[in-house]
């Protein structure tokens, strides 16, 4: 079985019925799952999870209290920096789900750098994202050609926020260039370029019935 981190944007309270059908998938085949504590997607999806009465969940938090785990699951503290404040504090713990997952499912609400901010933590790690916005528009994302054909249609206030978030390994690993573009990105080699991201999210089928 796979590890799905599930996250998202802070003002997206609702989960839109693509979203819920793909945790529904995540759910009929076991997988684990990791999330966040915050409101927003994080406790949209906790509260998903605990109404659908699933267990394989560990809640990430920053600290050693939670803000929010509904279904009171396995929890993991994660200690930020002792300097770090505001949205750094919680950047922690993105990392480390970031880490622990083969596949992201981020929830967007077309503005947050925090979520993107995660989908480009995966991509350099070599692992497979789809990035739902809204109720219709969905991305998946496994190489960093990816990354790059979908920060050309950010803006640029998004992209100059990205990049002052994001550490100079998560924006550009492995640059020794200087004069590199602002927002050129590295290519890495993905251990999942082969693999469908689909096949995590898709229904799970029954075999066929004998003729």
């Amino acid at each position: 079985m796979s590890t799905i981190f599930i996250g998202g944007s802070r003002h997206v309270s609702h989960l839109s019925s693509q979203v819920r059908e793909r945790i529904n998938n995540v759910i009929s085949k076991g997988h684990d799952v990791v999330l966040g504590d915050a409101n927003g997607a994080d406790k949209a999806a906790q509260k998903f999870l605990h109404e659908a009465g699933y267990r394989k969940v560990t809640v990430y938090c920053s600290g050693d209290r939670p803000r929010n785990n509904l279904g009171q699951w396995d929890l993991h503290p994660v200690a930020p920096p002792k300097s770090a404040r505001g949205f750094q504090f919680y950047a922690a713990k993105d990392r480390e789900m970031a880490a622990a997952a083969d596949f992201g499912l981020m929830i967007w609400d077309g503005k947050s750098p925090g979520t993107v901010l995660n989908v480009l933590r995966l991509i350099r790690a070599g692992k497979a994202v789809v990035l739902i916005h809204g109720s219709a528009a969905s991305f998946t994302l496994k190489s960093t050609q990816d990354w790059d054909t979908f920060l050309d249609g950010c803006s640029d206030e998004l992209r100059i926020d990205l990049h002052d978030r994001a550490t100079p390994e998560e924006w550009q690993p492995g640059s020794t260039n200087p004069q590199a573009g602002l927002f050129t990105a590295t290519p890495i080699a993905s251990r999942v370029a082969e693999q469908s991201v689909e096949s995590v999210y898709a229904p799970k089928t029954s075999p066929a019935a004998p003729g």
